[in-house]
């Protein structure tokens, strides 16, 4: 079971690397950590206050700039305790290597067998947007 020390340190492993203009550009960063639970007949997202293995965890990462524009990669470390479901983009990378190396999930290889969601160590999305602000949004089991 994961406690609330978990999810706050869940919640700050997000790097950001910024590209494009000779002038750097703030982008700040917030995450929410919700858990999926089943309600009557739906499925609804409530805050994450305590995880069991099985839990299906979203992850919502969201960004805000002072200047539109640009480009800027948005890469955040997976905790060992959950496993690497899906982004609701699918821009995606993901490495097995603790961010060494990058590719899609399905078309990346450790030795002869490809790579599966359970070896992801770190996933990143690289931003090119007009937009001042955004949402990325990806889900995780707790092993």
């Amino acid at each position: 079971m994961f406690s609330k020390s978990f999810l706050a340190v869940y919640g700050c492993v997000i790097a950001l690397a910024c590209a494009g203009s000779a002038t750097a550009r703030s982008v700040a960063l917030d995450s929410s950590v919700f858990v999926e639970r089943a309600r009557d007949a739906s499925r609804i997202l409530e805050p994450a206050r305590q995880l069991v293995p099985g839990d299906r965890v979203v992850t919502v990462l969201t960004w805000r700039r002072e200047a539109p524009g640009g480009q800027f990669t948005v890469a955040n470390a997976l905790p060992r305790g959950l496993y690497y479901q899906g982004s609701a983009s699918d821009t995606e990378e993901v490495s097995t290597d603790g961010g060494r190396n990058w590719g899609k999930l399905g078309l990346m290889r450790i030795g002869r067998r490809f790579v599966t969601a359970e070896d992801v160590t770190h996933v990143r999305w690289r931003i090119q947007s007009s937009d001042a602000s955004g949402r990325i949004a990806y889900s995780a089991i707790v092993r």
